[in-house]
């Protein structure tokens, strides 16, 4: 298993890189954020659990925890492809190789030490239930119980964790380059005593997420994006730059 090397320089490397890459690929990246996610009591940690259905997934993880939080970030990547990107360790990514059971067993028990150490800041988790990446609107959603398998191992350990759902959706809507929105979902606070299995406590995530989806697809349909805030704006894209020339040598419209 890779563990996490964290690496202040490395985070806010991190932090530049992927920003620009969001102004540079989209138009601009939106987040819908339940007015509960950061009224977090931040002695207890989070695990934010989220479809998986881009390759940005990971970027963008990383860019909400510099834009609204204060967390010790951690994030769950398969094997094969952390050992490729190593310097993903330094920003808090650790493996997950389910070919083998041990290291999976391992990576669980590591997975909840991480959540559980004592430290000034909220520790979080991100983690993507799916295990790989999947079409936004395939149904019914299949999660591994790993996540569940964190959870119950947590709360060995401490009272209670907080659960949020997290959704994400790319879609070309006025302009050349695609909108990326986010949605936080209200936490929901779990504890010891109420932990209800991780069969149960699977299905509820799953549920949850695919609702969550539906969702965020009809505020995208109606365009409701009032409630938005928008963290990322995209550089112009070829047909702005167009009409930006036109407007600058008076230029009509054809």
């Amino acid at each position: 298993m890779l563990k996490v090397r964290r690496s202040r320089l490395y985070t806010l490397w991190f932090g530049w890189y992927s920003r620009r890459q969001f102004r540079r690929y989209f138009n601009s990246v939106r987040v819908f954020m339940h007015s509960g996610v950061q009224e977090m009591n931040l002695g207890t940690p989070v695990i934010f659990y989220a479809n998986h259905a881009y390759w940005w997934d990971g970027f963008w993880s990383q860019l909400c925890t510099e834009e609204f939080f204060c967390q010790n970030l951690h994030i769950i990547i398969e094997f094969q492809q952390l050992r490729k990107h190593r310097f993903f360790t330094r920003i808090g990514a650790f493996s997950l190789d389910r070919s083998r059971a041990r290291s999976a067993v391992g990576t669980l028990r590591y997975a909840a030490e991480l959540l559980t150490a004592k430290s000034e800041r909220q520790n979080a988790l991100w983690i993507f239930p799916q295990g790989k990446i999947e079409a936004v609107d395939k149904r019914p959603l299949f999660f591994f119980k790993g996540t569940a398998s964190i959870l119950s191992r947590a709360l060995d350990t401490i009272p209670e964790i907080y659960l949020v759902s997290v959704v994400s959706r790319i879609e070309y809507l006025d302009e050349q380059k695609p909108d990326l929105f986010l949605s936080f979902r209200e936490p929901h606070l779990v504890t010891a005593k109420e932990f209800p299995g991780a069969d149960a406590m699977t299905t509820y995530m799953q549920r949850m997420t695919e609702q969550h989806l539906d969702e965020l697809k009809e505020k995208i349909i109606n365009r409701t994006f009032y409630d938005a805030k928008t963290v990322v704006r995209g550089t112009l894209s070829i047909n702005k730059r167009i009409e930006a020339i036109r407007q600058f040598l008076h230029l009509p419209n054809e």
